[in-house]
């Protein structure tokens, strides 16, 4: 018997082996791995590797039985593959390292993505170009050369048509007209024209004849550069141009020396007015709001009003001109009280006023709603619209996806991608140029290296240098391809030419919000897309665009992750299989994967970037709980999987404490350690359940409930008896 005990427990290969007969219960033991081994054989045709199989034979008959039981699920053979990096070997002899694939995390336990019912509606609809040309105007000869060579312009847009010729007979205007249609030059040629034809010519050293006020500064410097050009045949008459983070010594000097067309973000202006003697407004012919609307939304309008008292107070004849794609309740009181007796000159099919004979626009009231937000918005003919649901889990992978599919594999496309902050911009940015943009330069599956363009990625939001954002703003305006990544501060007014799609990665507070980041393409009759990514419980958003007769239609998730098949930079190593397959779910599945271990990999490859994910998840977090009233029940934070938001930033699980009131209380505890004991089997069993990879059945799980069972039970002698549960890590991909 001793001998006997010494011996190792050997499982024959073939399931027809009988097991070797040992006494007691070494016997009940070697039927049970027979078994396990028999069903393994049964259950897969496709034998292991032999280093795996050899391996089995020595495990203790427990954990052989666990890990057949991990093979076999509902009857079906289940492939279990480790999270380690596997060696494939190629054929000069080299071996190279590729991601085992496991797609039970990334497609596990998502929400159903409910069938898209979209009610059909009839957008309205603008004409954009007229018949008309601007030759047929009364403007200097210089300035219709200049609109016909340098701007490549010949006829007018409606817009144009109906604001130019009001504009010359000096009335003020309300303009309301689509994204896209040309306002800036209905109110800077009328403005040219009527400076270059005064009769004591203009001097530098005279001041401002004209105020243009805009709400940012990359729609200040496009405003400027537009001017520049019609100026180029007057050049007596100096354009200048004031914003947030330039010197303000400089501006003063420009200043001193003399500007006579002033484009100015209200802040800045503001500051001037303050703090800078020799500004004056004794010669202001002209004042332009540009963007009024978002001028508001910006928290301008105490601005606005010491800018208005500081002109008042100096010239008090002027002409004055809003423009603005959206018309709000805003827009309309602002106009009360900046305008007298305006042309209301709104350019759309359906809600044209009436016109006299020369085909200005009479001035008439345009009503609005109770909410004031007008129902319905002028949509470009030229501007197809997209939306498509997807799984918090897969958003990170469906927009990279996306911008692969758009920016590599397809010729001279331009896209910008819209977020909820800047943090979630630099965030993304860098995790797109270390990962995505590293990796486009190899030619793509079965293509030539001339098949791909390598990605571009730019970033623009708030938080940045003005030297860093006007460089980017240049940079993306006169690249033919790129992807720029930006904030709102890029939605109102830009002219980026050549944009042809553009993404929401984060739904917009509102539908005129929605406008305008669409607005940034199909501009001037040009062809563009836009694509709006929502989770399966924002589904509803899209009855509330339909409401505002914004049509759009469905791209499934499933047509978005198939371009990855066209990459074999995204292809992981399959167990027993060397050979490429026809591309299916199963494979597109199992390449969205690699990619979201990359994209984990590199995050969790330093603790600072880690930190880097988790601020950028806060900070989307943040703006989900600042979403109007009217839009709560579609976008609430409770709604939202902490887990499954977390993993769209690369974050293997849900960062502890996120919420104010967590940190509070964890604050107001410290001094109590009583609580310490009784909470930490709490939080050791919620840290286990919200891992993405826990099965909920590790041994610590059993000792923490058990724990807890006699806790309540008020056992201390059993408590005592009870080993402490050990740390349990988290899982991994």
């Amino acid at each position: 018997m001793a001998a006997a005990d010494g011996l190792l427990l050997h499982v024959p290969e073939s399931p027809a082996a009988a097991p070797r007969t040992l006494p007691g219960p070494r016997r009940a033991q070697g039927r049970r791995q027979a078994e396990a081994t028999k069903r393994k054989h049964q259950a897969s045709s496709e034998a292991p590797p032999a280093k795996q199989r050899n391996e089995a034979s020595f495990l203790p008959a427990k954990k052989a039985a666990a890990k057949e039981t991990q093979r076999t699920f509902k009857g079906k053979a289940q492939k279990t593959f480790s999270p380690k990096k596997s060696l494939v070997g190629v054929s000069d002899g080299t071996r190279e390292q590729k991601p085992c694939i496991r797609t039970s995390s990334l497609f596990k336990n998502n929400p159903e993505i409910p069938e898209l019912h979209r009610p059909v509606v009839k957008q309205v609809q603008e004409k954009v170009f007229t018949s008309d040309a601007f030759h047929e105007l009364d403007l200097h000869p210089h300035l219709i050369s200049t609109i016909n060579t340098v701007l490549n312009m010949t006829s007018m847009t409606s817009v144009q048509k109906q604001s130019i010729p009001a504009l010359l007979e000096g009335r003020d205007a309300l303009v309301r007209s689509q994204t896209g249609s040309g306002k800036t030059l209905a109110y800077c040629i009328p403005m040219v024209q009527s400076l270059q034809a005064m009769k004591s010519k203009i001097q530098r050293s005279d001041g401002p004849y004209a105020l243009v006020l805009v709400p940012t500064r990359e729609l200040a410097l496009q405003s400027f550069d537009t001017v520049q050009i019609l100026l180029k045949p007057f050049t007596w008459i100096v354009p200048g141009v004031l914003m947030g983070g330039e010197r303000r010594k400089s501006e003063k000097a420009r200043l001193r020396k003399g500007i006579n067309i002033l484009i100015s973000t209200p802040g800045r202006l503001v500051d001037h007015i303050k703090s800078t003697k020799n500004i004056h407004f004794r010669r202001i012919r002209w004042l332009i709001l540009d963007e009024a609307d978002r001028i508001l939304d910006l928290g301008f309008e105490k601005d606005i009003t010491v800018i208005l008292n500081a002109i008042n107070a100096e010239c008090q004849k002027r002409q004055n001109v809003l423009l603005s794609a959206t018309l709000t309740e805003g827009v309309t009181r602002l106009a009360d009280i900046s305008l007298l007796n305006p042309l209301r000159i709104s350019v759309l099919d359906g809600h044209r006023g009436e016109s006299d004979p020369k085909g200005r626009a009479v001035p008439e009231a345009s009503p609005l709603p109770a909410g004031g937000e007008p129902d319905s918005f002028a949509i470009p003919e030229s501007l197809d619209q997209h939306v498509t649901l997807v799984p918090s889990k897969l958003r990170l992978v469906s927009l990279a996806a996306f911008i692969l599919q758009q920016c590599k594999f397809e010729k001279d496309q331009k896209m910008i991608v819209f977020f909820s902050s800047c943090e979630l911009v630099e965030f993304h940015y860098h995790l797109f140029l270390q990962t995505l943009q590293s990796r486009s330069g190899a030619p793509a599956s079965g293509q030539l290296p001339s098949a791909s363009t390598p990605l571009k990625f730019l970033r623009l939001h708030g938080n940045m240098e003005q030297e860093e954002r006007t460089a980017v703003f240049q940079e993306f305006s006169h690249s033919k391809t790129g992807v720029l990544l930006c904030t709102d501060v890029a939605a109102r007014g830009l002219d980026l030419p050549q944009v042809t799609w553009i993404v929401q990665y984060n739904a917009p507070p509102s539908p005129a919000e929605y406008i305008h980041r669409i607005g940034r393409t199909a501009r001037i009759g040009c062809h563009g897309s836009s694509l709006l990514i929502l989770a399966p419980s924002e589904a509803e958003y899209v009855n509330s665009l339909a409401s505002h007769k914004i049509n759009v239609s469905e791209i499934k998730m499933e047509d978005i992750l198939s371009v990855l098949t066209r990459d074999d930079c995204f292809k992981g190593s399959r167990w027993g299989s060397q050979k490429s397959r026809a591309a299916g779910p199963q494979e597109i599945r199992e390449r969205a994967t690699v990619l979201q271990t990359v994209f984990e990999d590199y995050v969790h490859s330093s603790s600072r970037r880690v930190s880097w994910a988790k601020k950028a998840l806060q900070a989307f977090i943040r703006a989900y709980a600042t979403y109007p009233r009217e839009l709560k029940h579609i976008f609430h934070v409770r709604s939202l999987h902490l887990g499954h938001v977390a993993k769209s930033f690369g974050l293997r699980d849900a960062p502890q404490n996120l919420s104010v009131a967590a940190v509070k209380r964890r604050k107001a505890n410290l001094n109590r350690p009583d609580l310490h004991k009784k909470t930490q089997s709490k939080h050791r069993l919620a840290e286990i359940l919200r891992s993405e990879f826990s099965s909920g059945m590790e041994a610590g799980v059993a000792k923490v409930k058990k724990q807890n069972k006699h806790a309540r039970a008020r056992q201390p002698a059993t408590q005592h008896c009870l080993q402490p549960a050990p740390s349990l890590g988290h899982g991994k991909n």
